[in-house]
């Protein structure tokens, strides 16, 4: 794994700025007030290029991870060799803690997609606090449901949601809950990887954002979406599910 993984790692001595939107989460919210400070001093700062892959299929899971900034991608190969998008996380998101419950062992792959700035936690210590602290192994099964949740309506929208409406609603999930008006996101610079998640092919994914800003006042400058209002693109997609913004799982 130390010939994939190339980053600048920095072991952290006392919290800042990541941590604090870190105990926003909903695993981390729920750990007693004497459990967290055992986390954020064990983390790590990962600085993350374009490219580097953190884990493979089939990997150990010595460690987990909370994304800061950037993009990471979740993949598997096909049988055919192929890689198979399984889904992108952006900024609060948590990747790779279910491996606990999968033999130790990570079920996909992640690589970064877009420079990337982590936070890394050793696996064994969040094994040890689920098993010590209910609120915490609770906290951790909420996590899990919700992206068991969201892959179930995944597959709802692939069969209500048009194109145009299947990025919209992405672009809303990536939106925190309180967000209403003038909210900027930044995309990966490689949008294929956006149209992959989305199951639809990259001329398909042009086609549908463009239609979207047509329909719409969002407006995109490179790799930056400018939303004017979050209850505009709702009521372009959220018609056509079952959940309405925000969603209910949103971090």
């Amino acid at each position: 794994m130390a010939d994939i993984l190339k980053f600048d790692e920095q072991r952290n001595s006392a919290p800042d700025e990541k941590f604090e939107l870190l105990h926003k989460h909903s695993l981390f919210a729920a750990m007693p007030d004497d459990m967290y400070p055992r986390f954020t001093s064990a983390a790590k700062t990962l600085t993350l290029k374009k490219g580097a892959q953190l884990f493979l299929q089939d990997d150990p899971a010595e460690w987990f991870y909370f994304i800061v900034s950037g993009w990471i991608k979740l993949f598997r190969e096909t049988v055919d060799g192929d890689e198979a998008v399984l889904d992108v996380l952006t900024k609060g998101h948590i990747f790779g803690e279910s491996a606990i419950f999968d033999g130790g062992v990570h079920v996909a792959g992640a690589a970064v997609a877009e420079n990337a700035i982590l936070l890394s936690f050793p696996t064994s210590l969040l094994k040890g606090a689920i098993t010590k602290n209910h609120d915490v192994a609770l906290g951790m099964l909420a996590s899990i449901s919700r992206t068991r949740r969201q892959q179930s309506q995944d597959i709802e929208k692939l069969s209500l949601q048009n194109t145009s409406q299947r990025i919209a609603c992405f672009l809303l999930r990536m939106c925190r809950a309180n967000d209403a008006q003038n909210v900027s996101l930044s995309l990966p610079y490689d949008k294929s990887l956006i149209a992959a998640r989305l199951s639809m092919k990259s001329e398909t994914f042009s086609r549908a954002l463009n239609k979207l800003q047509r329909e719409t006042s969002i407006s995109i400058k490179g790799s930056t979406v400018i939303i004017p209002d979050t209850n505009e693109l709702a009521v372009f997609t959220c018609s056509h599910c079952s959940q309405e913004f925000p969603c209910g799982d949103l971090h």
